[in-house]
């Protein structure tokens, strides 16, 4: 199963783990989750929020990260070898494995077009195209002239992507997080202290972490806080897991784990403390997440706060990294999986996956994303989940997991991820269907 020429590999364990977090950290935690916290009561929303981040970042995360070092390859060959350990037959697994891999092309395809949306709006504010903008309805024309036609950019941040992915996993995707995501953090720092000096701030940090007990039962309150968690930690049986083939036997994944699951998490919170206090300092309140916030609700806030245009630069300069990594993640996958299927070197298989994408799904990127979102990445969590911690043996998935740890996981670990991460993945599924969406 394991593939007998030389693999391509991280060069260092902190290149992986930003790579991993470069990964995690994208949209949700920029236009949904300050929304979700405005929505759902600040700290009572962290808190089954965090709850749920332990319960995925410790089984969930551990589990496709370790399952791709074991089969050294994407989800197409993992999955085979669940189903041979189980079944004596690699077929089924393969079959399923293309699930994942068709998910996470469907979704950076989608996922270009916004890319392509933000590096346009990051020109825009580069040369001052907004210094004459006088409200939201500017904004919200601005938004839809670059949502009906927006072909440039988007081959623009889709062609900086496919360099980087062509490079390789050291010299290119490697490299690239280790610059992209510590100027992100740099950039949301610098923006969540300038705007913590306002005038109008403090009310902002007080709903934020001040905790509302009663808002606790409100069942809405962990169905998002659950459909936030899980698909901020990128877990879709696709790009955790081709990230975890490129480990050698010598990383500590559920250290590692824990590292992205932290990170991640602490890119929400500066998400969140750079916009909901940005809405009060100038008077207004977060009603609304998505697209919306991010182009059209909060550079109207940005422009009003002395140094907007500055400010605003900066904001988009940090999202472009945020978005690029995420990125170079989702098209990771279907790319490993076009050198393993058919042997191509990685530039031939890059310009295939580069050149299958097309700019006509611009027009309809919302259902789109819509329908990767709520099927297909909880359904791919879920197989990866099953085939891992159902399919393959227990000592085998114990054994994986524990490589290079001086202390194996606890007795918790194998029923946690077993029962808690397969059974919290396939609510995410259902609840997902019902609701139309929870993350």
């Amino acid at each position: 199963m394991a593939h007998s020429k030389k693999r391509d590999a991280w060069g260092s364990k902190w290149g992986f783990i930003l790579a991993c977090i470069g990964s995690a950290v994208g949209m949700g935690n920029i236009w949904l989750f300050p929304a979700r916290i405005s929505a759902y009561g600040g700290a009572t929303f962290l808190i089954p929020y965090l709850l749920f981040v332990v319960i995925i970042g410790s089984t969930g995360v551990i589990g496709e990260m370790a399952f791709g070092r074991a089969a050294r390859s994407g989800p197409i060959d993992a999955f085979g070898l669940a189903t041979r350990q189980r079944f004596g037959s690699e077929t089924p697994g393969k079959l399923l494995g293309l699930l994942p891999v068709l998910g996470s092309l469907a979704l950076a395809i989608g996922y270009s077009v916004v890319v392509g949306w933000i590096f346009k709006y990051l020109f825009s504010a580069l040369i001052g195209s907004f210094s004459g903008m006088a409200g939201v309805d500017d904004y919200a024309a601005f938004f839809n002239g670059a949502a009906a036609s927006n072909g440039l950019w988007q081959m623009v941040g889709l062609a900086l992507t496919m360099v980087i992915l062509a490079l390789g996993v050291g010299r290119g995707i490697e490299k690239a997080n280790k610059i992209m995501m510590p100027l992100f953090y740099v950039l949301f720092i610098g923006l969540a202290v300038y705007i913590f000096t306002r005038p109008g701030a403090a009310a902002a940090y007080r709903y934020i972490f001040v905790l509302d007990p009663k808002g606790l039962a409100d069942p809405l309150v962990w169905v998002y806080a659950l459909g936030q968690a899980f698909f901020s930690l990128s877990v879709a049986g696709n790009g955790t897991l081709i990230y975890g083939s490129y480990l050698s036997r010598d990383a500590n994944i559920p250290s590692d784990a824990k590292a992205v699951a932290f990170f991640d998490t602490c890119a929400a919170m500066l998400a969140a403390l750079v916009i909901i206090p940005a809405m009060a300092v100038t008077g207004r309140n977060l009603s609304e997440g998505g697209p919306g916030l991010l182009f059209i609700y909060l550079p109207n806030v940005l422009r009003e706060i002395p140094g907007g245009a500055v400010l605003l630069a900066l904001f988009f300069l940090a999202v472009v990294f945020a978005a690029m990594t995420s990125l170079i993640n989702l098209f990771e996958s279907p790319i490993a999986t076009l050198q393993e299927l058919f042997r191509l070197g990685r530039p031939a298989a890059v310009a295939v996956v580069g050149a299958g994408v097309s700019l006509l799904i611009a027009p309809i990127v919302s259902p789109w994303m819509d329908v990767c979102s709520i099927y297909i990445c909880p359904l791919g969590a879920l197989l990866a989940g099953v085939c891992f911690f159902w399919l393959c043996r227990k000592e085998y998935v114990l054994e994986q997991v524990n490589l290079a740890r001086s202390k194996p996981l606890g007795s918790w670990f194998y029923p946690l991820a077993k029962y808690g991460f397969c059974g919290v993945t396939l609510l995410v599924l259902i609840l997902g269907i019902v609701l139309g969406g929870i993350g």
